[in-house]
């Protein structure tokens, strides 16, 4: 069991289908509530994520915390390019 936030550095994170994405790098913290809202993570799977740009991953989509952790929810593919515009 984690005892500080601190613990999350550093751990490799993997998608629940056992995808690696990559390493935590910084923590996402809400200030007030005390909290940690997300993961932030630096040279991404390019599988996964257009151009391994870095990634932000809300604590929600966390599965479980161990040795590395397992998310429960992460999209197929992220992509940094807008959608068209519709005229």
């Amino acid at each position: 069991m984690l005892e500080e936030a601190s613990e999350l550095m550093g751990l490799q994170v993997y998608t629940s289908a056992g995808i690696y994405l990559g390493n935590v790098t910084n923590l996402v913290i809400d200030i007030d509530k005390k909290k940690v809202e997300g993961l932030f993570i630096n040279e991404t799977n390019p599988l996964l994520v257009e151009e391994s740009k870095a990634v932000s991953v809300p604590f929600r989509w966390i599965q479980s915390i161990g040795d590395i952790i397992i998310l429960r929810y992460f999209p197929k593919r992220v992509s940094s390019k807008k959608p068209a515009a519709k005229i």
